[in-house]
């Protein structure tokens, strides 16, 4: 019987394929291999959602129907499908190999570690009451979409002090990846942000309560603000630019991570 488990685990497999794609380009340098990562880059994130979909179908199916959301494994798995789907959408003459092998193997981590960490709980449990709003959806997927294009960012700018080679592109080419992506990544968490406060309104009574993973959310939000007020008005490019947005990326694994090994507070669920 295929289970939402089979096809994320088949999901885990393509990610590994679409890794080893990538590995055979670089040694070949063979342009039929390019299409055979574009296609495999399509086939995991088609597997991936389904396997999403029928895990949320699963809960109906229980009688504790919701989004595949609300916990530790579900959100290791949204965030890896969120980073496919970024790449997905950028513009193929945009799409440098380099960028889709490293954020292939990122994707392919959290995939492994949601399948075969024994911390992580795979199960599914009803909601808490905190978590039944649909505010949920809305604010969970605009918040992992921009931490996906801030994983691109990063990446171009940990990039940007190794090239240009005959695999790095152009630093040029990496900053404007990198500009795009920030302004992408820093709309969709202010969008995160502010469906979370509306959704804190109703859980919890208050807009905004300092919990440690919205102090977070707001230093990450806080320093991608300053890196395009910089890029706007003082022209911020090169070294500078690709340091900041590792600094910012590094903000961004506090808040997802970070936060929920080390503080507690109202998104504890989270673990």
């Amino acid at each position: 019987m295929i289970t939402d488990h089979t096809l994320l685990g088949l999901a885990t497999i393509i990610y590994f394929a679409l890794f080893f794609f990538h590995i055979l380009y670089f040694v070949c340098k063979r342009q039929a291999l390019l299409a055979a990562v574009q296609y495999a880059l399509y086939a995991a994130a088609a597997v991936q959602a389904a396997g999403i979909l029928m895990r949320w179908a699963l809960s109906y199916r229980l009688g504790i129907g919701h989004a595949p959301l609300s916990n530790y494994y579900e959100s290791l798995i949204f965030f890896s499908w969120s980073v496919s789907v970024f790449l997905i959408g950028i513009p193929k003459r945009r799409l440098y190999p380099i960028v889709t092998f490293i954020a292939s193997g990122i994707s392919l981590v959290l995939m492994a570690y949601a399948s075969l960490s024994p911390g992580v709980e795979r199960g599914i449990q009803p909601l808490i009451p905190a978590l039944q709003s649909n505010w949920l959806h809305i604010h969970v997927i605009t918040c992992f979409l921009g931490y996906a294009a801030f994983t691109i960012s990063f990446i171009c700018g940990a990039l940007y002090f190794f090239g240009p080679n005959g695999t790095i592109p152009a630093r040029e080419n990496l900053e404007d990846m990198n500009y795009r992506s920030i302004i992408i990544g820093f709309s969709m968490l202010t969008s995160g942000i502010l469906t979370g406060a509306v959704w804190a309104h109703f859980a919890w009574g208050s807009y905004w309560s300092w919990d440690p993973k919205e102090t977070w959310s707001l230093i990450t939000w806080i320093i991608y603000a300053v890196i395009l007020h910089l890029r706007l008005a003082g022209g911020l490019k090169g070294r500078r630019i690709a340091v900041l947005s590792i600094i910012g990326f590094a903000s961004v694994i506090m808040t997802y991570f970070g936060v929920n090994f080390f503080l507690a507070g109202l998104h504890s669920y989270a673990t």
